[in-house]
């Protein structure tokens, strides 16, 4: 198994390692973009445990965690969900932005998130017991809390929590160079135009500029584009519709581009 590249900034490899082999569930907050999913991928094959991952939506309920009969050939057959392959196989099994699920999803995680590590499937009159490797991890953001769902108090404290968000300046030029490819000036022209746009949500723009977006940046400067024009593309577009913040971006863009 590959391991994908994943740059530290802090504890967060060590509090990951300790807590999965001590069977305890983790939680990731953080802004979008800022690396929770190439975290968990990363530490899963440095643990060499198959990862499961599900993106959760409102219309996610607990059977399509579990599995449901199927009718195959003519005959009515059990397929496993998600969730019940993870604890099955000792998978890591990551939900990504889990206040989006309703709420029998979280009331399914309840009985793997305490010491029982167990997981019921009524419609089979079965009881799993997780493997040894099962590990549960749910990330979520909170700056959408007050418009989407809050994760719940009881939920939280389930959970040990590894908080993200976005690196200092020179690492966030290192990630954004790094997978990009663009060279170290860009890298740091981008992460200026990547904090300036944060400091925008005072003026109405609901979340910055993310690190992910500035990598697109980067790649699309590096296919031959000029780096306005990348930049118009990622950092402004997709950040917002409001004609007068995406003037405020494009004017940010023209001061910082150079």
């Amino acid at each position: 198994m590959t391991t994908p590249w994943y740059r530290t900034t802090g504890n967060e490899e060590d509090l990951f390692h300790h807590a999965a082999e001590l069977g305890l569930p983790i939680l990731l907050k953080g802004p979008t973009g800022c690396g929770k999913t190439r975290f968990v991928r990363h530490m899963a094959a440095k643990l060499q445990r198959p990862l499961i991952t599900v993106a959760c939506q409102e219309d996610l309920s607990a059977a399509d965690l579990t599995g449901r009969f199927l009718l195959e050939g003519g005959e009515t057959v059990w397929r496993d969900g998600p969730v019940t392959r993870a604890a099955r196989e000792g998978a890591v099994c990551y939900l990504d932005e889990v206040v989006e699920a309703r709420s029998d999803v979280l009331t399914l995680l309840h009985p793997l998130t305490d010491d029982r590590r167990i997981l019921p499937l009524e419609r089979r009159g079965e009881e799993i017991a997780a493997h040894e490797n099962f590990l549960v991890v749910v990330s979520y953001n909170p700056g959408y809390q007050a418009i989407s769902r809050e994760l719940k108090e009881s939920t939280r404290q389930r959970f040990i929590t590894i908080p993200f968000t976005y690196p200092s300046p020179d690492i966030e030029a290192e990630i954004v160079a790094h997978e990009s490819g663009c060279d170290i000036d860009t890298a740091n022209t981008l992460v200026r135009m990547g904090a300036a746009t944060r400091k925008l949500r005072e003026q109405g723009l609901r979340e910055g500029a993310s690190t992910r977006l500035l990598i697109y940046a980067g790649q699309l400067q590096q296919s031959g584009l000029p780096l306005t024009t990348a930049c118009n593309a990622t950092l402004v577009d997709s950040l917002t519709d409001d004609p007068e913040l995406v003037h405020a971006l494009r004017d940010l863009i023209d001061t910082i581009v150079v």
